[in-house]
């Protein structure tokens, strides 16, 4: 063990530690000090710590190998570390954003392309489904093998898909791409929220969960121009081509940060192999233990069994015996008996000893409620905006695409800036708590849809659309960052089960927009044929079928004339219907928000295995939050306006903070500043009770912010 002499500050170590360079000696005194799990040290706080586990402890065998080495790699984050791998989230957001909202403009347009404008719901429907089931099993990906490597998966996963789109003949492969291009956009998403779960407190986490959509601030608004000018210069299949090549170079700083501060944990010794007790371990062994590990029935049972239900119901429509058709019959029969034997594998604790959803969660009211709300809130954007809404403002109201992709694309503007804002507001209040915001958020939503309703009719104002989807996107907004935090909060002191926490929750986000989407298609398809039989002239009926299957075709008809007035009318019964199911659907989810446990996000711990490697992280993103606070957020909330603006960045505050960022300075007069000096130990003195004095640490190898690199 080491022993640390006060008065010289000499110090001797019985455990050999890293030889280290006279560079990295003399960024000593600009460090506070670290203990040996990388924990700001506070002398008298050492009683506390005495027990703590040290880095050479062996890892507990119910620990997975991605969770330990990312634990190891959370050691040893600094803050200029920190700062980076954010600011390469945010800018691998900000691509996956703006990729979103191009490729979401062109999606009518290339199910169009096949005459099969109707199947748009089925191509949702596999969207839901994938991004559904993707998310627990990538997120275990992420605790088995670590996150760089769930990370590159999903990079290879999307450039898969969009390869694929950009050059799918029919509608059946352009269904089958989503296959992966959601299964790599969904693993992205979970990744980047275990990412920030890894690397922040509870108190911080509401302002870092935003930053992946921070970008809608800007993409929102150029994300349809830009698919109007692929449209009117090229082809749709561009609109996905390009991005195959984008994403990966986004990818890259992000990826070198972990990888660089991976083998820093290696080098500080933080970062050490399990050895097997029998020696090597048979590669059907490693198989099996992979096998089960990631629950791969678990996944099967419940992606397959939620396919083979949401699926047909949108096929009904296409089919000519319609309900009577055996086959839509069985392959519906056959998703509820895979659904029901799901619950039953996943309790056997012999067939799942590693269940896509631990069964301690389900005994938490705030972990249902949360996952309940996320599902509703969800299905009801999914009926009430996807995946029609967007062609009824093309069709029905005879608006560009320059015009109608911004409406729609509202919501993701208005939730972000809502979501900012409640994140800023937990922050910074002094009893921190998120279930206000998500009972405040669920009635905003509902109010919305009611308002969104009321403007069903075709002579709605541009401006009220706007309003309505304004509010559908701010009373969203609230509602999920604050749901996402009560959800990890309901986890308490186990860190192992926050990152399957929050894609339990996102899991249930996406099956509410996959039934939203079912629903949608199904009763799309019901209704819109029969109207446009008995709306349209009789010289025009023997069209309907391409009017039906073509959103071009439908727009083809001169406004104003008897056939477009037809279309019209039937989008606009169509949509009315979807309205009012998304407004009963509103019920369950304000009832939901009442049923949240009212947490304290302030005296909320994340973990317990992993205290003193939380004290790090947290005083670094303390300092992380801060240059977000102060350098993008709050400039960026008050300077959206000036979105159009060509020096964008300098808008939104990155370079400099300008008068917003001295208003806030003095909310922090009372901050206490860092101590000056941070070293590592590789080991502490250690008694069963506290250490003697402050000779409890020694240092034995220094680092800088240089040593990232």
């Amino acid at each position: 063990m080491a022993s640390h002499d006060d008065n010289n500050g000499s110090s001797s170590v019985e455990e050999a530690a890293p030889l280290i360079s006279r560079q990295e000696q003399q960024h000593l005194e600009d460090r506070p000090s670290l203990d040996g799990y990388g924990a700001i040290v506070s002398h008298e706080h050492d009683a506390e710590s005495a027990d703590c586990p040290t880095p050479s402890s062996p890892p507990s065998p119910d620990i997975q190998d991605g969770v330990l080495r990312i634990e190891a790699v959370s050691r040893t984050w600094s803050k200029t570390a920190l700062i980076i791998a954010y600011m390469s989230i945010f800018l691998m957001a900000f691509t996956t954003s703006l990729e979103g909202q191009v490729t979401y403009s062109l999606a009518a347009f290339a199910v169009s392309s096949f005459n099969n404008h109707s199947l748009l719901s089925t191509v949702f429907v596999v969207q839901g489904v994938v991004n559904a089931v993707i998310k627990p099993p990538m997120a275990k990906i992420a605790d088995v093998f670590g996150r760089l490597e769930a990370f590159t998966l999903s990079i290879f996963l999307m450039v898969l898909g969009y390869i694929q789109m950009a050059g799918s003949q029919n509608v059946e492969t352009y269904a089958s791409a989503q296959i992966f291009y959601s299964a790599g956009s969904t693993g992205l998403q979970i990744l980047q929220q275990v990412f920030i779960a890894d690397t922040s407190s509870f108190l911080n986490r509401a302002l870092f969960s935003s930053l992946p959509d921070s970008p809608f601030l800007i993409t929102v608004w150029i994300g349809p121009l830009i698919a109007a000018f692929i449209l009117a210069n090229s082809t749709w299949r561009w609109g996905y081509a390009v991005w195959a090549v984008i994403l990966p170079v986004a990818f890259l700083p992000l990826a070198m940060s972990l990888f660089l501060n991976g083998r820093k944990a290696e080098r500080l010794g933080l970062l050490k192999k399990r050895q097997h007790p029998n020696g090597s371990v048979a590669p059907w062994q490693a198989s099996q233990k992979l096998f089960y590990e990631l629950d791969v029935v678990g996944t099967l049972l419940f992606s397959a069994g939620l396919a083979l239900i949401l699926i047909p119901l949108t096929l009904v429509s296409r089919s000519p015996d319609g309900w009577h058709d055996r086959g839509i019959l069985a392959m519906i029969a056959t998703g509820v008996v895979l659904l029901v034997l799901f619950p039953f594998w996943e309790s056997n604790p012999r067939l799942a000893p590693h269940p896509l959803l631990p069964l301690e969660l389900l005994k938490s009211r705030s972990f249902c409620a949360g996952c309940g709300l996320g599902f509703f809130y969800f299905m009801v954007f999914y009926i009430a905006v996807q995946p029609y809404f967007y062609s009824y403002l093309l069709v029905a109201l005879n608006l560009p695409v320059s015009r109608a992709g911004p409406i729609t694309q509202t919501f993701s503007f208005a939730s972000t800036i809502a979501a900012l804002l409640a994140s800023l507001a937990i922050r910074r209040s002094a009893a921190p708590r998120p279930r206000p915001f998500i009972i405040a958020g669920a009635l905003i939503y509902s109010v919305a849809i009611a308002v969104l309703l009321q403007t069903r009719k075709r002579t709605a104002s541009v401006a009220s659309l706007f309003a309505a989807q304004t509010g559908l996107g701010a009373g969203a907004g609230l509602m999920h960052v604050a749901t996402q935090l009560a959800v990890q909060a309901s986890c308490g002191e186990k860190h192992s089960h926050v990152g399957i926490a929050t894609a339990a929750f996102l899991t249930l986000v996406e099956v509410g927009a996959a039934v939203g989407s079912a629903v949608s298609g199904a009763v799309w398809g019901r209704l819109i044929p029969g109207k446009l039989l008995a709306y349209l002239p009789e010289d025009a009926k023997e069209h309907a079928a391409d009017i039906y299957a073509s959103v071009v075709v439908a727009c083809s008809y001169a406004w104003g004339s008897p056939e477009r007035e037809a279309i019209a009318r039937a989008y606009q019964e169509t949509i009315t219907v979807l309205l009012h199911i998304a407004l009963l659907s509103c019920v369950p989810l304000v009832v939901l928000a009442f049923f949240v446990k009212d947490y304290r996000l302030d005296d909320t711990t994340s973990s317990s295995s992993n205290t003193n490697s939380s004290n790090n992280v947290d005083n670094n993103t303390e300092a992380v939050a801060v240059v977000l606070e102060e350098e993008g957020m709050l400039v960026a909330l008050s300077t959206a306006r000036t979105w159009w603006a060509p020096w964008t960045w300098k808008a939104l505050g990155l370079s400099g903070v300008g008068a917003a960022a001295a208003a806030t300075t003095t909310h922090r007069q009372d901050r206490p500043p860092p101590p000056p000096v941070i070293t590592t130990t590789r080991s502490r003195a250690r008694s069963s009770g506290s250490l003697e004095g402050s000779s409890s640490s020694s240092s034995s190898y220094v680092y800088s912010d240089d040593d990232l690199y």
